[in-house]
This record gives C-alpha cells, sequence and structure tokens, in this order.
C-alpha cells in the first residue's frame, strides 16, 4: 500500500483568519516543492473564500525557514525558473503579476533565511520572536534573491541597508530587523504567534472591503506611484460609501457600538 507524502503546509480556519503553517520542522522548514505549492494553494483559498478576511502565516516547530531546499529545488530550475503555483493557486512571493487581495500577517521566530525574508517583504506585518536570526545568504549560495528581496528590500530598508544584508549574506537579529522596518514588532519568545494571532483578528474585525481597498490603494502607490493611487482614492470612496458595511460602520459609531462587518 502506498504511504501518502505527508503534508508540508497546515491550513486551519480560525473564524476569518485563515492560519497557514509552514510543517516541515524536522528539516528546519526548509522550503522544497511540495511546500511552495502548497503554501501557494493556501494562498489561493485565502484569496478567493469570501468568509477569510486574513491570512496568517506562521511555522511548527523552532525554526520559520532555514530556506530553500536546494538539494530538491536546484534541479527543478529550468529555462524559465521554478513553476511553484499549482492551479488554483496563488504566487505566496506575489513577484508574477499576481497579488493576494486580503492582508497577511506573519509571526517568525528561530531561523529566518532567504525566502522567509522575502515572505515578510511580500506580507502586510510581521512580528519576531527576540531571538530571531535573519540572513539573506543567496550569495552564498551562488545564486540571487529571486522571491523580490531585490526589489522590495531597498523600498522597504533604504538601499544602503539592503546592500549591507543581500551583498555580504551576513546574517542578522531581530533587533536589526526592527530597527530596519523589515518586523513591525519584537516579542519574547513563544509569543509571536499569539501576538500575530491577536493583530490578524483585529483587522479581521474591520470591514474587509475597506481594508482590501486600503491594501490595493497602498499597493497602487508603491508600484505605480503617486498619482495613479490619488486618481483612484475618490472613486473607491465612493464606492465603499454605497456598500452594507460603510451603513454599519455608521449606525455603530452613532450607536457607540461594536460593528459587526458583513462584507458587502
Amino acid at each position: 500500500m502506498t504511504v501518502p507524502a505527508r503534508r508540508r503546509v497546515t491550513v486551519d480556519r480560525d473564524d476569518r483568519v485563515l492560519l497557514i503553517g509552514l510543517d516541515r520542522a524536522d528539516k528546519r522548514n526548509a522550503a522544497d516543492h511540495a511546500m511552495l505549492s502548497e503554501l501557494a494553494l493556501a494562498y489561493g483559498e485565502l484569496d478567493r473564500d469570501p468568509e477569510l478576511r486574513v491570512g496568517l502565516v506562521y511555522a511548527h516547530g523552532d525554526h520559520f525557514t532555514a530556506g530553500l531546499d536546494l538539494a530538491d529545488i536546484g534541479p527543478r530550475i529550468g529555462p524559465d525558473g521554478v513553476d511553484i503555483v499549482p492551479e488554483g493557486g496563488i504566487n505566496p512571493w506575489q513577484v508574477d503579476g499576481t497579488s493576494v487581495s486580503k492582508p497577511v500577517v506573519v509571526a517568525v521566530q528561530g531561523t529566518c533565511l532567504t525566502l522567509g525574508i522575502e515572505l515578510i517583504l511580500a506580507s502586510d506585518i510581521t512580528i519576531a520572536a527576540e531571538s530571531t536570526v535573519f540572513g539573506q545568504i543567496e550569495v552564498s549560495r551562488g545564486i540571487l534573491p529571486f522571491g523580490g528581496a531585490t526589489v522590495r528590500l531597498p523600498r522597504a530598508v533604504g538601499w544602503g541597508n539592503a546592500m549591507r544584508w543581500m551583498l555580504t549574506g551576513d546574517r542578522f537579529d531581530a533587533p536589526e530587523a526592527l530597527r530596519l522596518g523589515l518586523v513591525q514588532e519584537v516579542v519574547p519568545d513563544g509569543t509571536a504567534f499569539d501576538r500575530a494571532r491577536e493583530l490578524a483578528r483585529r483587522i479581521a474585525a474591520q470591514a474587509p472591503l475597506a481594508v482590501q481597498a486600503t491594501l490595493a490603494n497602498a499597493r497602487v502607490a508603491v508600484r505605480d506611484g503617486d498619482a495613479a493611487a490619488e486618481s483612484a482614492l475618490q472613486p473607491e470612496l465612493v464606492r465603499l460609501a454605497a456598500t452594507e458595511d460603510a451603513r454599519i460602520g455608521m449606525e455603530a459609531f452613532l450607536s457607540r457600538t461594536d460593528p459587526e462587518f458583513v462584507g458587502r
């Protein structure tokens, strides 16, 4: 009898939050092709399901990720690179022109190398355990960061800071990641997931159409410039003002109660 392969990514629902867990702890969550594909499918589920409002990416075990499993990925690099997105999936690193429409919060601990940093850069809020060690070490392996670090890291932390870490392959600690703005909070070891879930639930409690519109407009500003984002502000305001959620929000404001948004 054939034993089915063990899944590399766990997917669970916490009400409106999709919990996406890297689950190859025996390999320090090094990403092989199966993990990358399963992660892409989880992002596709998050994007499609109207009941889901936020994704939370975390890792089982002591480490977020040791980066790529080059023994598995290396032979798969073809003339067009590596294809990791099966039908129904979305590239979690969002470097192929397709983006997930909902916010993603990340919790990291232990080792967070290469594609782990790039996943942070492609996400929206990151919480790091205080002992986390980071490294964009591709140049030490004879390749370049191909998950978006060359595009996003200079923009996120400044040119000199990005080159300091990308061109040397040196590792850095959580306080440095916080100084750079790579992560938004550093918390005691063992608490990163709980803090990230707290923030994810807080986001999920807001009006989802408004959250998605805010995220989308900020992305337009980054990718297409201020003028493109500014031109979309008033039309988006008009669209959102006509939604049921806008009515719910106004009624909650007037009655001083907590709104229960419906996503319509």
